[in-house]
């Protein structure tokens, strides 16, 4: 009777650890790879707001009286500066000499940047690019020799699979966060270039820009997004695919930009119903539902009611599919396109022309009639003819830390300080002059008047 209960016992014993799901082992993989996952920290400097000469309250009686008697300056005689020193993301090294990937939105406005290693070793890095649109950026720092991660195809990455994240969140590096999969080719609003993985890996504040890892130890995707009501994480996270932030980084490498095809079209998905009422046999593609005139698209002959099934060799299932295969192609080539078109197939050839970023940061102005490139980011020009008689020089735009220094359109640029030397400014070929052979992080002044105040305002020298 025992032997008979013990033998059963021992078989169920037997059977349920043979049916065990093992959860992996991800200490081998932080291992290997982990060093080559950096902080990323920003350096700025914000200036201190100018205080009232008479440092009185605002709410005490005499305030009033003394503001409108004592106004306050455009800038305090020589303004403070107040470091900021505030981690902001994760990136990995992926080449030997110090190039490191990224998301755009960290390295966004930052004036200097820090990169932090896995063994503390910290470098200044210098941007080679950075696209919003894909919120990639390309980072290089001044070494050799490097730890570097491995790459890995995202295209064979399924639903559910197990994939892991090395961050800094909230600024606690080589944090580590796993998870799966969620979902693949997911379209995000407003972003319609980005296929992203979506996967419940526990990404917040600071793990932006970090790389998301496959069981075999390979780069899948760049960590970007989470979707959140309170900022923290809540299950939904989303990576860009290797494969796409490679191309990007290439040509930012190369081109300094990246560069999107376009056809002019505006698009909507294929439901049953309109497959039904096109005379489709399926509701794949994306239906044109308007044509922008001169564009590619009107110069090759679509026509409203034309369904894309078919674009650069590749098919187009789903209607958010397009815009990412006609990105990817350059802009100039041709390619051919399959439509339906009354219910029957069209073969058309196309030739691309350039998407063009309408949210993307206006390049800096020229200075002068020279077009030369403030490296104070200021854009100055000389008085009109009304007023020739007044000193210096019109500020016409402020950019960067001169508008952060409170310096607005209109002020007037009297003098430029450089090495304790002071020269009056009376034209913008003096103002150039004196900025050539400056080398970048020097700090200068320039004495800027707004109505009768004038106060000397410190500037740091850019690229």
């Amino acid at each position: 009777m025992y032997r008979v209960f013990f033998a059963l016992a021992a078989w169920l014993c037997l059977s349920l650890t043979a049916h065990a799901v093992v959860l992996p082992d991800f200490t081998a993989l932080v291992e290997r790879q982990g060093a080559a996952v950096v902080n990323i920290s920003a350096v700025t400097q914000r200036p201190v707001a100018a205080r009232h000469p008479l440092d009185l309250d605002e709410r005490d009686p005499m305030f009033d009286l003394f503001r409108r008697l004592m106004p306050r300056p455009p800038k305090a005689p020589e303004p403070q500066v107040e470091p900021d020193d505030e981690s902001l993301g994760s990136g990995f090294i992926i080449s030997a000499d110090g190039y490191i990937l990224t998301n755009a939105h960290v390295v966004a406005d930052a004036e200097e940047i820090l990169v932090r290693l896995a063994d503390k070793r910290e470098y200044r890095a210098e941007i080679i690019g950075a696209d919003t649109r894909s919120d990639v950026a390309l980072l290089r720092i001044d070494a050799t020799g490097l730890p570097v991660v491995r790459l890995g195809d995202p295209s064979r990455l399924k639903v559910g699979e197990w994939v892991l994240a090395i961050g800094s969140p909230f600024g606690f590096e080589q944090s580590v966060t796993a998870g799966i999969v969620s979902a693949k080719d997911r379209s995000l609003p407003d972003e319609n270039f980005v296929p992203f993985i979506q996967t419940d890996v526990a990404i917040n504040p600071g793990n932006s820009g970090g790389p998301l890892f496959n069981l075999k130890g390979e780069v899948v995707g760049i960590n970007s997004q989470i979707y959140s009501r309170t900022g923290g994480f809540m299950g939904l996270s989303f990576s860009i695919p290797i494969d796409v932030a490679m191309d990007m980084q290439q040509q930012l490498r190369q081109h300094g930009r990246v560069q999107r095809g376009r056809i002019g079209v505006a698009i909507q998905e294929v439901t049953l119903d309109l497959a039904a009422s096109f005379g489709l046999n399926s509701a794949n593609g994306a239906l044109v539902s308007a044509i922008e005139p001169g564009s590619p698209a009107a110069l090759a002959g679509v026509q409203r009611g034309d369904v894309i099934v078919r674009f650069d060799g590749r098919s187009v299932n789903r209607s958010n599919e397009l815009p990412r295969i006609v990105a990817s192609v350059r802009p100039g080539s041709q390619a051919s396109m399959m439509v339906y078109r009354n219910g029957a197939p069209r073969e058309m050839t196309i030739t691309l022309g350039e998407w063009r970023d309408p949210h993307a940061p206006r390049p800096r102005v020229a200075v002068g009639v020279e077009n030369g490139s403030s490296r104070l980011g200021l854009v100055l020009k000389e008085p009109d003819r009304k007023s020739r008689g007044e000193l210096g020089l019109v500020v016409d735009r402020a950019d960067g830390m001169a508008a952060r220094a409170e310096i607005v359109p209109g002020d007037r640029v009297l003098s430029l300080i450089v090495g304790g030397k002071q020269t009056e400014l009376d034209s913008v070929a003096t103002f150039n002059r004196l900025l050539e052979g400056l080398r970048e992080g020097q700090r200068v002044s320039v004495l800027v008047q707004r109505g009768e105040l004038a106060s000397f305002v410190s500037l740091k020298v850019g690229k």
